[in-house]
């Protein structure tokens, strides 16, 4: 596996880390833009909402497609614009699956558990917004390493 694909797998673990170690509707990132004197994120993107969940997602989309498309291509045989199609399969499936796992759990647990759970933080359209961005990180690394490939 190339160290690029090994990379991207380890930032969306990190990533993925950093949620789960502040839950993610309260990843402090704020905190840290402060500390650090540069702009705040929120206030540059507009966010009214911590958006550290979104980031986890978008991320599953941009940094999962280059190792599942080498996989695929590497050890299966596959041609890399099939691979990288699949790949990009692999995320909107794996995306869709979380968001109605998460959904069934909320379902089985009692009321305000479920919403401190699920991290919507009043957002009923998050789950859709969660896959939109999971696909836009997909869409947008498949084209960089399609163009990569010319």
């Amino acid at each position: 596996m190339p160290t690029g694909a090994v990379l991207c797998v380890c930032v969306f673990l990190w990533l993925h880390t950093i949620g789960g170690r502040y839950i993610y509707s309260f990843v402090p990132y704020e905190d840290w833009a402060r500390a650090l004197s540069v702009p705040s994120p929120a206030e540059v993107l507009g966010l009214e909402r911590n958006a550290w969940d979104r980031l986890v997602h978008f991320s599953f989309g941009a940094c999962l497609i280059y190792p599942a498309s080498e996989g695929l291509s590497r050890h299966r045989g596959l041609s890399r614009g099939l691979a990288t199609y699949i790949a990009v399969e692999f995320v909107l499936a794996g995306s869709a699956v979380y968001e109605v796992f998460e959904w069934l759990l909320t379902v089985f647990m009692a009321g305000p558990d479920a919403l401190a759970y699920n991290g919507q933080q009043g957002d009923v359209w998050d789950p859709q917004k969660d896959m939109a961005l999971a696909a836009l990180g997909a869409l947008l690394a498949a084209l960089v390493l399609r163009l990569r490939r010319r």
